[in-house]
C-alpha cells in the first residue's frame, strides 16, 4: 500500500441525528501534495482537517497519516503523535510571547534555538524574532503560525482558512507566500477554503466539497473547466447553465443551441 501523507477511507462523522457531517469519504493526499478542501460553510470541510488532526474522532471508517492507522474506531493517536503540523484560522498565537516564542511554544529539546531559528529562516521572518504579534502584521503573524507548524518537520501542514483575515491585497501575497513556504518545506498540505480564488492559487488539486461529501477533484484546471456537475459549476464562479434532453441511448444531447455528440 502506498504510504500517502494522509488517507481517508470510508471516513465519516454524524454530531446530529439528521445527517452525517461527513458521508463516507474516500481521500488521498501525496507527499508534498497541496490539496484544498473547498465548499460553502457547512459543507463539512473543517469537520474533515480535524478528523486528520485528531480535534474529532470518526465515527467509522480508516484514517492514516503517512502510512500510519491514527483513527479506525478501535485504534486512536493523539493529536501530538500524528506528524502533523496546525495553523489555525485566528493564528492562536499567544500575545505576551515574543515571536520566537510562539513558534517554539511547547518544544524543550536540546535543539530549541536552532529549529526555532530554522523556522524563522524557513517564514523569512530572520530580524522579527524578539517582536510580539501585536507589533506585526497580518501577513508576519500568519507566517509566525506557520513557521510554528513548520518547527518539528511535520510530514503534513494542515491550514484552516488560512487567507480568510487577510485585506485583498494582502491575501494575495500571501496566497504566493504561503505556496512556495509549503513547496520549500516539502511537507504535504490540506487546506481549507470558501473562497475559489484561494483555491485556484495555491493548489495542486482542489476537492469541492457538499453537504459532507466530495462531488468534484482534480487540478485546478479540472474542475474550473470541467465541473462535471451544477453545483461544482456554480460554486467556482458564474456559470452558464443551459438545459438539455438525451437522445438517441445518450449518443445526443439536445440543448437550446443545437445538438451535441455524447
Amino acid at each position: 500500500m502506498q504510504a500517502y501523507a494522509a488517507s481517508l477511507e470510508g471516513v465519516f462523522k454524524w454530531f446530529t441525528t439528521e445527517r452525517p457531517a461527513i458521508a463516507d469519504i474516500d481521500l488521498t493526499v501525496e507527499q508534498g501534495e497541496i490539496l484544498t478542501l473547498i465548499g460553502p460553510s457547512g459543507c463539512g470541510k473543517t469537520t474533515t482537517l480535524r478528523l486528520i488532526a485528531g480535534l474529532e474522532t470518526a465515527n467509522g471508517g480508516a484514517i492514516r497519516v503517512n502510512g500510519k492507522m491514527v483513527d479506525d474506531g478501535s485504534e486512536w493517536i493523539p493529536p501530538e503523535r500524528r506528524s502533523i503540523g496546525m495553523v489555525f484560522q485566528d493564528y492562536a498565537l499567544f500575545p505576551h510571547l515574543r515571536v520566537k516564542d510562539n513558534i517554539g511554544f511547547g518544544y524543550e529539546a536540546s535543539d530549541r534555538r536552532e529549529k526555532i531559528m530554522r523556522a524563522l529562516q524557513d517564514v523569512h521572518l530572520d530580524g522579527l524574532e524578539d517582536r510580539y504579534p501585536h507589533e506585526l502584521s497580518g501577513g508576519q503573524q500568519q507566517r509566525v503560525a506557520l513557521g510554528r507548524a513548520l518547527l518539528r518537520r511535520p510530514s503534513l501542514i494542515l491550514l484552516d482558512e488560512p487567507f480568510s483575515n487577510l485585506d485583498p491585497h494582502l491575501r494575495r501575497d500571501m496566497q504566493r507566500d504561503v505556496s512556495r513556504i509549503l513547496r520549500e518545506s516539502g511537507a504535504a498540505a490540506i487546506l481549507v477554503t470558501h473562497d475559489h480564488r484561494d483555491a485556484l492559487a495555491v493548489s495542486d488539486s482542489v476537492a469541492i466539497m457538499s453537504e459532507g461529501n466530495i462531488v468534484r477533484r482534480g487540478t485546478p484546471r479540472e474542475v474550473y473547466t470541467d465541473p462535471r456537475n451544477e453545483f461544482s459549476a456554480r460554486f467556482l464562479g458564474r456559470a452558464n447553465i443551459i438545459d438539455g434532453r438525451i437522445q438517441d441511448s445518450g449518443t445526443r444531447l439536445e440543448t437550446p443551441l443545437g445538438a451535441f455528440a455524447g
